[in-house]
C-alpha cells in the first residue's frame, strides 16, 4: 500500500512550528555531548505560580478530574469576562468566552468557522507559522502583511489598505508579536480599525503576550472599540503570563453566534478542557499577580542585555522590542542566508535559535532568540555568537 496516496490532499496543505524541530534537533546534540544554549523555544523558564498549583491539586483532591461543559467551567468563562472588561475595557459576559486546551484552537477554529476556499485571509509576517498553516488547511488564500524592522515591526496601514479586497475574509493581528516583539499602540489599532470597517472581514486579535509589554503604554485591544467588538475574535491563554505551556490552556472571547460555532467545533475534537486546570485557571487570574510582574520584569531586563550586547557585534543590528520575550536582530549585512545562519549556529557554534524566514518571507534576513532563559545562559549565548559571527567573517575574507 502506497499510503502517500491515501493521505487526504488537506494534509500537503499543514505546516509546522520549526521551533519545535529545532529543540528535537538540539536535544539530539546535547544527547551526543555537545553544549546547547537554547533561544529557540518560546517557553518561560519560571515555574508555574505555587499558587495556581496549589489550587490544580485542590481541585484534583476534592474531584476536579471528570469532564466539563464543553465552553468551559461557568467561574473561568466568568473570571475572564470580569478581567477583560476591567482591564481591557472590553465588555465581555461569560457566554462569549470559550476555553479551549492551548490557544491554538482558537486559531484553528476561527478558520474553520469562517474561512471557505477562495476567501482571502490578512495575517502578519513575520509572524507565528501556524497562522499560514491553519488559513490554508480551511482552503483560504494566505495574504501576509509585512511586519518590517524599518517600520517597528508594526502593521504598515498604507499597505494593509492596498491589501484588503472584496474576498477579504479574515483579518488577524498580534500584539505583542511572535517573532518580532512589536507591539501595536492604540494609534495604530484605530487606524487598522479605519481599514477593517471598509471590508466585511472578521478580526482575529493573537493577545496571549499582552502582560508582557515593556513600555508604558496599556495593551489596546480592537475589541475595546465599541464597533468593532460584534467582530472581533480575542485569541488569550495562560502559557506565557503565568508560565503554564503544559497545562495546555486558552480561550477566546467573541460574539455569542461565534461562540456557539466554536463549541461546535471543541465539542466534535476535545470535548473540553481539563476540569483541574480551568480551576487552577480562575486562581490566575484572581490571585496575586506578583509572579507576572516578576517575569515581566526579568523578560525586561534581559532583552535590554541582549538587544544591547547584540548592537555590538559587527553586522548585526536589532531593536528593543516593546514586548514579548523574543528578539529579532538583522542579520542581512552578514551576507549569509538566514537559515544557513541559524542551522549553522545551532551545529557550530552551540546556540539554538530559529531562522526568520520560518515565520514567513518577510523574516528573511533575521534570526529569533527567545529570551525566556537564564540570564547567565543568555551571556553565554552572546559569547558563542561573537565567536560564531567572527568565525563566519573570517570565512568571507
Amino acid at each position: 500500500m502506497d499510503m502517500q496516496q491515501m493521505f487526504a490532499g488537506r494534509m500537503s496543505r499543514l505546516g509546522t512550528e520549526s521551533a519545535f524541530e529545532v529543540l528535537k534537533k538540539a536535544n539530539e546534540l546535547e544527547a551526543q555531548g555537545k553544549e546547547v544554549v537554547h533561544l529557540e523555544i518560546g517557553q518561560p523558564d519560571f515555574a508555574t505560580p505555587d499558587n495556581i498549583i496549589e489550587a490544580a491539586y485542590r481541585a484534583m483532591k476534592n474531584g476536579c478530574t471528570g469532564y466539563t461543559t464543553t465552553q468551559g467551567i461557568p467561574e473561568l468563562r466568568q473570571a475572564i469576562a470580569e478581567y477583560y472588561a476591567a482591564e481591557r475595557n472590553v465588555p465581555a459576559s461569560a457566554d462569549e468566552v470559550v476555553v479551549v486546551p492551548g490557544g491554538k484552537p482558537i486559531m484553528f477554529f476561527t478558520m474553520l468557522a469562517l474561512v471557505e476556499p477562495g476567501d482571502e485571509v490578512l495575517y502578519p509576517d513575520p509572524g507565528f507559522p501556524i497562522y499560514e498553516s491553519c488559513i490554508r488547511f480551511a482552503g483560504g488564500i494566505p495574504v501576509p502583511m509585512p511586519i518590517l524592522q524599518e517600520n517597528g515591526f508594526k502593521v504598515d496601514v498604507e499597505q494593509m489598505k492596498r491589501q484588503v479586497s472584496e474576498k477579504t475574509k479574515l483579518i488577524i493581528l498580534n500584539s505583542p508579536g511572535n517573532p518580532t516583539g512589536g507591539v501595536l499602540d492604540k494609534a495604530d489599532v484605530e487606524a487598522i480599525a479605519q481599514v477593517v470597517r471598509t471590508t466585511n472581514a472578521m478580526v482575529m486579535s493573537d493577545e496571549i503576550y499582552d502582560r508582557l509589554i515593556f513600555t508604558d503604554q496599556k495593551p489596546f485591544s480592537i475589541a475595546s472599540i465599541p464597533d468593532m467588538k460584534e467582530r472581533t475574535i480575542i485569541l488569550n491563554g495562560f502559557s506565557k503570563t503565568y508560565a503554564m505551556t503544559g497545562w495546555r490552556l486558552g480561550y477566546g472571547i467573541m460574539n455569542r453566534e461565534m461562540a456557539e460555532k466554536v463549541t461546535l467545533l471543541m465539542v466534535n475534537s476535545n470535548s473540553c478542557a481539563a476540569n483541574f486546570t480551568q480551576v487552577a485557571a480562575v486562581e490566575a487570574i484572581r490571585g496575586p499577580q506578583d509572579s507576572v510582574e516578576k517575569m515581566r520584569l526579568a523578560y525586561q531586563e534581559r532583552l535590554e542585555y541582549l538587544t544591547g550586547t547584540l548592537n555590538t557585534i559587527e553586522g548585526m543590528e536589532c531593536l528593543m522590542p516593546g514586548g514579548s520575550f523574543y528578539a529579532f536582530p538583522s542579520i542581512e549585512k552578514l551576507g549569509v542566508d538566514d537559515k544557513e545562519f541559524a542551522d549553522r549556529l545551532l551545529t557550530e557554534g552551540g546556540v539554538a535559535a530559529l531562522a526568520g524566514s520560518a515565520f514567513g518571507i518577510y523574516g528573511k534576513g533575521h534570526i529569533r532568540l527567545s529570551a525566556a532563559n537564564s540570564m547567565e545562559n543568555l551571556q553565554r549565548a552572546v559569547e558563542f555568537l561573537r565567536a560564531f559571527v567572527e568565525k563566519i567573517r573570517a570565512e568571507q575574507k
